[in-house]
């Protein structure tokens, strides 16, 4: 019997699969994400979800706007996509409906905006190392994946334990690399919504985890504005020390800039911003204090 999985695979390419597996973990894409963080320009990314819709791997929705008109094409996996990306991962075949309740979730989802915000992050960020060698995102966990047990496991690195469920609920943890030089981070995405007490209050997560696997990464506020980010820096004058870094994406917007790039400011910055890669000085041990990085 034809097999339509195996037929499928035969068209999916190595970008496709990049494609396919970020929707698998991440949920849900725009067109604009997509086009900017893995192909050359919209026209072509445009031309190949088309195929790839065709195929059955994607699906797709186009919310509308308040004010009239609607948003680009935000992408989903469809059931076959899913399917696939399960068997190049060698892992269980999705439930039947999986790629129905995951459509429905997101289409509907009152969270759908701070999902956006949150993988639109990573896709700058991928985005950005696509248009400049040396530069590399080498992992990204979505929220899910933050929670399971022994997530943040290395095993080139015995300071790492593997049994550990986080209290902490990052929005994302990422691996960015540029010039050889390796910074782990975590992202909280701040809409606006929460009272700043409430993003200074997740950091007794962080050092519970920070003790736990005995390293402290950088903690990334990602926040919409330049003045809640200004009020947010002067509670956590006050906070344990722990290796945090705030950025404000109208500041960057308008510096026209990216989450790689010099829009990050650390505990006692004065003046200049640093870039992400700086803040590697941040990486420290489990009893070592945040050093300036050089």
């Amino acid at each position: 019997m034809d097999d339509p999985i195996l037929r499928v695979q035969s068209q999916v390419t190595a970008r496709d699969r990049v494609l396919l597996g970020w929707l698998y973990d991440h949920g849900v894409l725009t067109s604009f994400q997509l086009a900017h963080a893995l192909f050359p320009s919209l026209d072509f990314c445009q031309r190949r979800l088309r195929k790839l819709h065709g195929l059955g791997l994607v699906a797709r929705f186009r919310p509308q706007r308040p004010d009239g008109g609607s948003y680009p094409y935000h992408y989903v996996l469809d059931q076959r996509g899913a399917e696939v990306v399960a068997a190049y991962r060698d892992e269980r075949a999705p439930r039947r409906d999986h790629a129905r309740a995951q459509r429905r979730r997101w289409t509907s989802s009152h969270s759908l905006e701070h999902r956006l915000g949150v993988n639109g992050f990573f896709t700058d960020l991928a985005g950005y190392a696509r248009t400049h060698p040396g530069a590399e995102l080498v992992e990204w966990l979505p929220e899910a994946a933050c929670l399971r047990s022994g997530a943040f496991t290395s095993p080139g690195d015995p300071g790492l334990v593997r049994a550990y469920q986080p209290r902490v609920r990052p929005d994302g943890f990422g691996r960015w690399v540029e010039d050889g030089v390796v910074v782990p981070f975590f992202v909280e995405y701040d809409t606006g919504g929460e009272p700043l007490s409430v993003l200074v209050d997740k950091l007794a997560g962080y050092r519970d985890l920070f003790d736990t696997i005995g390293r402290m990464w950088p903690v990334l506020f990602w926040l919409h504005s330049a003045a809640r980010e200004r009020n947010l820096r002067r509670l956590l004058a006050e906070a344990p020390l722990l290796p945090v870094a705030t950025g404000a994406r109208d500041h960057a917007t308008l510096a026209g800039l990216c989450p790689a790039e010099a829009v990050w400011a650390a505990p006692g910055d004065v003046g200049e911003r640093r870039r992400l890669v700086d803040l590697a000085g941040y990486v420290v041990g489990l009893h070592d204090h945040p050093e300036e990085p050089a």
